[in-house]
């Protein structure tokens, strides 16, 4: 097993040497690059644009250059100083940006996770243990619903509802007075007081999908005779359904740890742009629509090489949960 895991992580190497090569090309397939959409915004906006300026912004960032020459640059920074270059669009460096609304977008997505799995376990498990009862067909309906509605109109819906009639903004994760003030206790406390609804918001969908899942996989794994034999030898349903058939039936959770690494980066970008949330999502979005590749490049690197880590942890997480399928 330890021979495999090497192996994986060796070939990590070139598979994202190779997706950041694709990413790259792909921010700069669009025509023209920032600064033509920097000018066209200065333009409608009535502003003069000013040539000179257009053209010390390209000397700055490279924008004269071919491609290969621009992609050299950025990941050699990134591998030998750690430089992800700077944002066109915020001018600022790129790991200015990135780590705290990594960070914040972390916490967000994780929390949503594990709240979407202690929901979802448990309701999936009584579901398939107690099927085509009332309470069955109730958490049935229910998670149509769930997965039914888009999070963004439950955003909006629940935005709607806390204005009109609470009288309470649910729009960001901190305070007015706490966004660009430095961490502290009371910044934490604050930003505890505000995810709770974009994290219920979100959980909403995953949560349908999880008590979907497990239903499923557990009826499947009910009817089969080694279920039926552990019965018949007496052994407590409790814990007959908790040691065997929940095990097998929880597969799809760790087999998609590795999107939910992804989703750390991505978030969901509309939920978080109907929310005004300090995430990566809404940086993201804007960085793709306004060009700035070396922003949207490094995103998308972060995004990739997540998605290939958390592939990996899934492989490890199934083979430690399911004997059945270790390399051995």
């Amino acid at each position: 097993m330890l021979t495999y895991v090497i192996r994986r992580v060796v070939m990590m190497i070139p598979t994202l040497f190779a997706i950041s090569i694709v990413a790259f090309v792909i921010i700069q397939l669009p025509p023209g690059d920032y600064l033509t959409t920097y000018a066209a915004t200065l333009r409608e906006q009535g502003d003069i644009v000013d040539s000179s300026e257009l053209e010390r912004l390209r000397e700055r960032y490279g924008l004269g250059q071919p491609a290969y020459v621009q992609y050299a640059k950025w990941i050699t920074g990134i591998l030998t100083r750690g430089d992800w270059g700077d944002s066109m669009y915020f001018r600022l460096p790129v790991k200015d940006l990135i780590w705290e609304r990594l960070m914040l977008t972390f916490v967000l997505s994780f929390s949503t996770l594990i709240v979407s799995w202690l929901i979802a376990i448990p309701v999936g498990v009584y579901s398939a243990t107690h099927q085509y009862s009332i309470p069955d067909y109730l958490v049935t309906a229910l998670n149509f619903i769930g997965a039914g509605v888009p999070t963004f109109v439950l955003a909006l819906v629940i935005m709607w509802v806390a204005m009109s009639y609470m009288g309470l903004s649910v729009g960001g994760l901190f305070s007015p007075e706490y966004i660009n003030a430095p961490w502290s206790w009371a910044k934490v406390l604050d930003m505890l007081a505000h995810i709770w609804i974009p994290l219920l918001i979100l959980a909403v969908g995953s949560t349908a999908g999880g008590v979907r899942i497990t239903r499923a996989n557990l009826l499947d794994e009910l009817n089969k005779p080694y279920v039926e034999t552990a019965r018949a030898k007496g052994v407590e349903e409790t814990k007959l359904v908790w040691k065997y058939p929940v095990r097998v039936a929880l597969n799809p959770f760790f087999s998609t740890v590795g999107w939910s690494l992804a989703d750390l980066i991505s978030g969901a970008t509309i939920v978080s742009i109907v929310l005004s949330l300090q995430t990566t999502g809404p940086m993201l979005f804007t960085a793709l629509t306004t060009q700035d590749m070396y922003l949207a490049g490094s995103f998308i690197l972060l995004l990739s090489t997540l998605t290939v880590i958390g592939t990996l942890l899934s492989d490890l997480l199934l083979a430690w949960v399911d004997p059945r399928i270790r390399l051995e």
